[in-house]
């Protein structure tokens, strides 16, 4: 491995290389704010590393495995702000909480590493164990706490319905090799071009299966009924990261196989995609309007806004593909803005979930409530705010091969999805029932300056936005090697 290897994968070393100091650590002395400050410490570093990487080494192929590109860098940047965010957040959840709490960042750090691996992954192998790095984290996150019977199912549930995702991945990579004796994604490209046809009974199967396992992770519909239960069962900064991290960095790996093999070459699976993102629009919505529980409304609104990502999926091109990336930009903000203020307001003893947990919530918090209201309004598409971006370029990138029937579906249960949205704001805004003042846990300082950031960025990126979309069209330009056509 040369020198440039070894800068290329400089934020993942930096990343494995606190998960171990941070495990001798826990070995030899166990004490919650050190391990939290150097979870912390490592995601910054790794974080500041992508610069270097950005300008020494760009677009440096790692083995056959991994490709540190601009697309993987970018990724990898945004789940290791998410996941700063996250620790931020459950710095004050877990203080207070009783059991052992430092190998929780262990888990987060082993989560991040196996996401950013997806992000750069040009080979199956790389996917396949990215994805079980990330997977096997998250089974041991939702548990946490172990003294929540919830958690434990929720956990459970994942791991059944995980390892049922894997054997389709794993099978669908089967059936590609066994046809085209590759696993890496430019080969499979480039035997495409040559002649074969991707309409081949083995390659269109395999290909199937392979977005049914990553189907499965992105919880779209008819994969998405372990969603709920396990955003309910989590912990609330851990439903944030399966929420953010695990879904963006499975995306990230979709979008980089799907555009290099080209989806359109593939016409029954690109049918199959457009109907799941169709009926994940519509089910999400739908289904979110039935629930009392803020979880599992945001679990509903995870599973619709997969769907809105879909139709830029679809789309293609390099004007999708810039979409997708604007788009989880606002998502992720949104959603663990929409989290924070879950974990905020919930005790030691239990989280508020119900929606009447949130009522009089101004009267009480005011600005926890302007916060949430602030982060609903963006995943509702509200002008300001970065989600109203996000369905803009979404809206333009299927407007573009005239998706009419997607773009007409993202509309119409985008005006649904607002309807559940300020059922939230309006239980929030309206008086407290008059009775004996409940006490809330004092705010963590930690999550507070999370929330203050996420808030910023949603009202930075809707009002002045130029910067952070100039430095996604520049990305995904060497993904596609496409023009950006203007909005």
């Amino acid at each position: 491995m040369t020198p440039s290897d070894l800068v290329a994968l400089s934020p993942y070393m930096v990343v494995a290389a606190t998960a171990v100091v941070l495990m001798l650590m826990v070995a030899f002395h166990r004490s919650h704010a050190p391990a939290a400050i150097l979870t912390g410490a490592g995601l910054t570093a790794a974080f500041g590393t992508l610069f270097a990487v950005h300008s020494s080494s760009p677009g440096r192929q790692v083995t056959s495995l991994l490709l540190v590109d601009d697309f993987a860098l970018f990724f990898v940047g945004l789940i290791l702000a998410a996941a700063l965010a996250v620790l931020l957040l459950s710095y004050g959840y877990l203080r207070d909480r009783p059991g052992n709490r430092e190998e929780y960042y262990l888990l987060i750090l082993l989560a991040v590493l196996g996401g950013s691996v997806l992000a750069a992954s040009t080979h199956f192998a790389s996917l396949f164990l990215g994805l079980e790095i990330l997977s096997i984290s998250l089974y041991a996150l939702i548990a946490y706490p172990r003294t929540l019977d919830e958690g434990i199912e929720a956990a459970i549930k994942y791991l059944v319905l995980s390892a049922t995702s894997a054997a389709f991945l794993l099978f669908g990579m089967a059936l590609i090799y066994s046809q085209l004796g590759t696993m890496r994604f430019s080969l499979i490209a480039s035997t495409q071009s040559s002649g074969a046809n991707p309409e081949n009974l083995l390659v269109l199967a395999g290909s199937a299966m392979l977005f049914v396992g990553i189907g499965f992770k992105l919880s779209v519909v008819p994969f998405h009924m372990w969603a709920p239960d396990v955003y309910q069962g989590a912990p609330a900064p851990v439903a944030a990261f399966i929420s953010t991290v695990s879904k963006g960095a499975i995306f990230a790996v979709l979008l980089r196989y799907f555009t290099v093999v080209d989806i359109r070459g593939y016409g029954s699976l690109y049918v199959m995609i457009a109907v799941v993102s169709f009926a994940s629009m519509a089910a999400g919505n739908l289904l979110a309007l039935l629930q009392d529980n803020v979880k599992r409304i945001l679990a509903y609104s995870s599973i619709a806004h997969m769907g809105y990502l879909l139709v830029a999926f679809v789309a293609g091109g390099a004007l999708g593909t810039t979409a997708v990336a604007i788009y989880l930009v606002a998502y992720f903000a949104a959603t663990l803005a929409a989290f924070g203020v879950v974990v905020l307001i919930s005790g030691p003893g239990e989280e508020v979930q119900e929606m009447d947990g949130y009522r009089g919530l101004f009267w009480r918090r005011p600005w926890l409530a302007t916060v949430l209201t602030v982060a609903l309004l963006s995943l509702a598409g509200i002008p300001l705010t970065a989600g109203f971006i996000g369905k803009l370029y979404l809206l333009a990138a299927g407007v573009g091969p005239a998706l009419w029937a997607l773009v007409l579906t993202l509309v119409v249960t985008s005006t649904i999805g607002l309807f559940y949205y300020l059922r939230v704001v309006t239980a929030m805004l309206s008086r407290p029932v008059e009775g004996p003042v409940e006490a809330h846990p004092p705010l963590s300082a930690p999550g507070a300056m999370a929330l203050v950031a996420l808030t910023i960025a949603l009202f930075w990126l809707g009002i002045f936005p130029t910067p952070v979309i100039q430095i996604l069209q520049d990305t995904v330009g060497r993904l596609t090697g496409l023009p950006l056509p203007t909005l």
